[in-house]
Formats: structure tokens, sequence, C-alpha cells
């Protein structure tokens, strides 16, 4: 309601936002919350009780939440039992000490440009391939929509339920759903464990997702890619990590600026995939020359930040900093001293050091 009335009067940025629908339960996706009454894992590791289902039969051992509750280090706060395809799931909401990290290379700062032809690239050169689940399971996916509709459907108007068939086809339809979800979450989980366990500062773009998916013919991959859903994991991770991410302006010119001296073009088409910049000569992938800019405007910040203004001290965070820095392209010839190009090196140690933590940190259900 509160962003409903925000959009009627101007105070909230962005397209108008209607008025809020009921959720209905023909609509959503059955989800039930207990924050009272019992809920613990059992002593055999296999069942969860919850207040008035009692005892239910885990598919997967809860042994290591069990552990932490034994040892005082972890307490369960609420539980969240939804349904997905012809699963339910429980998600466990936790307050749990968490041991103070140290990335593998502290001191590594790393710059990661996403993209739809390649998922991220990184500026150490590693190109993740983008998987394309969605594509991958669109003609199946076409298939079983087919079948639904052509079964006897439900109509309410004349209280006519859907025929079996028709509940089969609907099954085999979600199934297929919930499994490109849950392979595009392990992999987008499975590449930001990695890049934040091992870097200490990430450099990100604010991408405008909404404004993207507005383009009808890449629509489909952008949703596919999962750009929010990467931005909001590295997000966590990293401070779980002991490591810090960097959000670059959304105006930062980062595909347009050479990474090799600096020069900024006023134009470039998507469809040019090797940067070639009429300055210096330099020549190289598009993607890569993005997350090598995005890697020295990590060094600005730091620079920004240990001189004698600093953004802490008045409360700014990092986005309205790095929008004050960007502002002011790059000329020809302005890298520093003792430096080639804009993009500083690329260092480290590989040591890990793990202690207690004292303090406490709240876990979502679904992190």
């Amino acid at each position: 309601m509160k962003n409903w009335g925000d959009s009627r009067k101007g105070a909230r940025k962005g397209r108008l936002v209607g008025f809020p629908r009921l959720k209905s339960r023909r609509r959503s996706a059955p989800t039930v919350r207990f924050t009272t009454g019992v809920i613990r894992v059992e002593a055999d590791r296999r069942h969860i009780t919850l207040p008035r289902l009692g005892a239910l039969r885990l598919h997967e051992s809860a042994r290591k939440l069990a552990r932490r509750v034994e040892a005082g280090s972890a307490r369960i706060l609420s539980a969240t039992l939804r349904r997905e395809g012809r699963r339910w799931f429980v998600s466990l909401t936790c307050e749990v000490q968490r041991a103070t990290c140290i990335p593998a290379r502290a001191g590594s700062v790393v710059g990661v440009d996403l993209g739809v032809k390649h998922l991220a690239v990184l500026s150490t050169g590693e190109q993740i391939p983008n998987p394309h689940h969605l594509v991958a399971a669109s003609r199946r996916m076409r298939r079983l929509a087919r079948a639904v509709t052509r079964c006897v459907t439900p109509d309410r108007r004349v209280h006519r339920a859907g025929s079996k068939r028709w509940v089969r086809a609907q099954d085999a339809l979600a199934r297929t759903n919930a499994r490109v979800a849950n392979l595009r979450r392990n992999g987008l989980h499975q590449f930001t464990t990695r890049l934040t366990r091992e870097h200490g500062t990430v450099v990100v773009e604010d991408l405008n997702v909404a404004g993207m998916l507005r383009n009808r013919r890449l629509a489909r991959h952008i949703a596919d890619a999962g750009f929010g859903e990467l931005r909001r994991q590295l997000a966590y991770k990293t401070e779980w990590n002991g490591g810090r991410l960097v959000t670059a302006d959304r105006w930062y010119p980062s595909s347009k600026t050479c990474s090799g001296c600096g020069a900024v073009k006023t134009k470039l088409a998507l469809s040019e995939r090797t940067y070639a910049c009429t300055a210096c000569g330099l020549i190289l992938d598009r993607d890569l020359n993005a997350a090598l800019n995005l890697t020295a405007l990590a060094s600005e910040v730091a620079d920004a930040r240990s001189g004698r203004e600093s953004s802490n001290g008045r409360g700014a965070d990092r986005k309205t900093l790095l929008a004050g820095l960007v502002a002011a392209k790059r000329l020809p010839g302005t890298a520093k001293a003792g430096q080639t190009g804009t993009v500083p090196p690329q260092g480290g140690t590989t040591n890990r050091v793990l202690s207690k933590a004292h303090g406490t940190v709240t876990v979502g259900g679904r992190p």
C-alpha cells in the first residue's frame, strides 16, 4: 500500500505501481509460515516437528543444523513450508554464529561484466559460460503447455473441476519449470561462492534489468541469466567471507572506456563484440575490456576514501561515492605514474584464516 501511495504522489521513481491485488490461493504457490510452537529437528536427523503438522520425514539429512543447535551456535526462529512442483520444501530461518572468514586472496580485485553470450566475464580473463537452462527446456515446456490446453480444464462459472489428465499435465509442466529454476539457482550459487571465497573485492555494474527486459529479442535470455539473483547473492556472500562488493554507477561507461589509455568512445553498438581503441590502438574483447575498467574503478574508490574527505563520515554509501567519481570521463594519457593503462595489477595472498565470531548474523530461509 505504501508503494502504491508513493507512486500516485510522485514520491516513488520508476513505473507506476498498481493497487495491491488479493493473493489468491489459485494463483500463488501453497505456502505457510510458523513462528510459534514446537519447531525442532528430531534426534534421528531425518524428521522435523512443526506445529499442527507433527513430525515430517525429510528427504535430506538435517545433521548440520542439529549439530549447531545442540552446540548452542544456532537458534531456529521460524519455519516456512512451501510447495514447488510436486515437492514440499521447509525453510528454517535461524540465528547463527558465523566464523570470521578471510578470502583466499584478500588483496585481489576482480571485475565482473555480466552478459547474455557469457554469463560473466572476469577481469582475470575467465569466461563463465551461460548454460541457457530455459532455452534448453523450451521445447519440452511448449509440448507440455499444449497438452494442458487440450485437457478438460476447470471452470468456476459452471462449477466444473479439471480432469485427472489435466492434473497430471499440470504437474508435469510444474516439475519442468521447477527443474529449470533449480538448475539456474544451483549454477549461480556455485559461481558466487567461488568468487567471494577467492577474491577480496568484487566489482559489478548496477544494471537496469527492468529496462533491459523491454527488449523483446533479448528479454527471455536476460531473464534466464538471473542478473538480479546473482547480484543479490554476491551482496551477502561477500559479507560472509570477509570481502566487499563495489557497485559501479548505472551510467559508468565501462564498455566504451579503453582500459589501456582511458579514452571514451562516443558510441559503441551492441553488435561490436571487439573493442578497438582509436587513440592507443588497443584491440581486445568487449566484455573483457569492461571487466578491466570495473577493476580499475575499485582502486579509484579506495583512493577517494583515503583522501582528506571520507564518505563514511558523512554517511554516504558506495553507490553515492561512485556516482561522483564516474561523472568526469577520463581522457587519454591520464594513467597514474608507474601504471600501464587504467588497470591495477592483480595481487593478493593465498592464505585463509578462520576465527570464532563473537556476534550473530540472521540468515534468511532462502539464501
